[in-house]
């Protein structure tokens, strides 16, 4: 018996796009995942790209090609642009930052509506988990209105730390279930 997701191959890139209000944590996360460890990191202008061979969990081998857009109000509007036709997309919400709640879901929706976007498997990283005043995962599931996404929008929500790596390799396997569920029912979709 083989691993259940051996139909997408390691030698297979997934593209992944990294979004978020600034201060998130998404750069941290995306240089946790490549180098498994803090990486000191200054607000993104633009955005990182980093190709990264996942190391554990049922996504273990995986190449992805990760792009993490800035978060600063002027850049939202790219993306769109780096969303579209991707393999999964990740959010990364500040837990302590109650007050940008609204505004994380306002951008969050807009994301998953555009019509490129639809059904694209997405993973919210609830980061900062470690602070004292963190909202539970719960409470930031309701205050994004995950339920709200449109139906075909499949979506795990991940506790978090991103600077000591915590729950981000489960988050993962998360969105590589759910990309490989995805492709399975579009390739079912093609044969009818």
């Amino acid at each position: 018996m083989g691993n259940s997701f051996s139909n997408i191959s390691a030698f297979q890139s997934l593209h992944i796009v990294m979004l978020g209000l600034d201060s998130a944590g998404k750069t941290t996360v995306l240089y946790r995942l490549k180098f498994n460890e803090f990486v000191n990191t200054v607000p993104t202008i633009g955005f990182n790209t980093e190709k990264i061979k996942l190391s554990n969990g049922t996504a273990k081998g995986i190449s992805c090609h990760f792009w993490d857009v800035g978060g600063q109000e002027k850049l939202r509007p790219l993306w769109k642009s780096y969303s579209r036709c991707t393999d999964g997309i990740i959010y990364v919400v500040d837990s302590v930052d109650v007050d940008r709640l609204e505004e994380a879901k306002t951008e969050l929706h807009k994301v998953t509506k555009f019509a490129e976007n639809q059904g694209t498997p997405l993973l919210v990283i609830a980061n900062k988990q470690d602070l004292p005043k963190s909202l539970p995962v719960a409470d930031i599931e309701r205050q994004l209105a995950l339920n709200e996404l449109t139906p075909s929008t499949t979506y795990h929500i991940q506790p978090a730390c991103a600077i000591i790596g915590e729950g981000l390799h489960e988050g993962m396997d998360k969105l590589y279930e759910m990309i490989v569920k995805r492709r399975k029912t579009l390739k079912q979709k093609k044969k009818r």
